[in-house]
């Protein structure tokens, strides 16, 4: 996640303590019901297009922001598939900094593509079958990852 300029703001108070976030993530599916995952450039490893939720923006507002930065995709948010937090869900960044996230996953269909270019923080961008799946940095649980959306799956949009 590219750290808004309010988190900043907060870190010049606060230092490295720990933050709680407000997070939002997408779980995109291929036709083949593949999930789509995004390999972060800090090197911490695979997670779902993720973000957090700036002042002034509702969660899908940032969940489509937030996916069209890190995938190029477009989305539309679907349903929500769960809401986590808690002791499992910190983290601390290569920096230091110490976050507990608040997370809202929503099921998203991809509608279309972005022409922008891609934000910084993605070295690259995959689906995985469920057996092929890589460790990820938050404890999903797999069952979330791959339940089936209400109506149908997405296109194969990317790449």
């Amino acid at each position: 996640m590219t750290t808004p300029a309010y988190v900043l703001r907060l870190r010049e108070h606060v230092g490295h303590d720990l933050l709680l976030l407000p997070v939002v993530a997408a779980l995109i599916h291929d036709e083949r019901g593949r999930l789509l995952l995004q390999e972060k450039s800090s090197g911490e490893g695979w997670g779902l297009p993720a973000g957090i939720i700036e002042p002034g923006e509702s969660p899908t507002e940032a969940l489509v922001r937030e996916v069209r930065e890190e995938t190029g995709l477009v989305v539309e948010p679907r349903e929500i598939a769960g809401v986590f937090g808690g002791r499992e869900f910190r983290h601390v960044y290569p920096n230091g900094d110490h976050v507990e996230l608040t997370l809202v996953v929503y099921r998203c269909e991809a509608i279309g593509k972005s022409d922008e270019p891609l934000d910084p923080e993605t070295l690259s961008l995959r689906y995985f079958e469920r057996h092929e799946m890589p460790s990820l940095r938050l404890p999903f649980p797999p069952e979330m990852l791959f339940a089936a959306i209400g109506a149908a799956g997405s296109r194969n949009l990317w790449p």
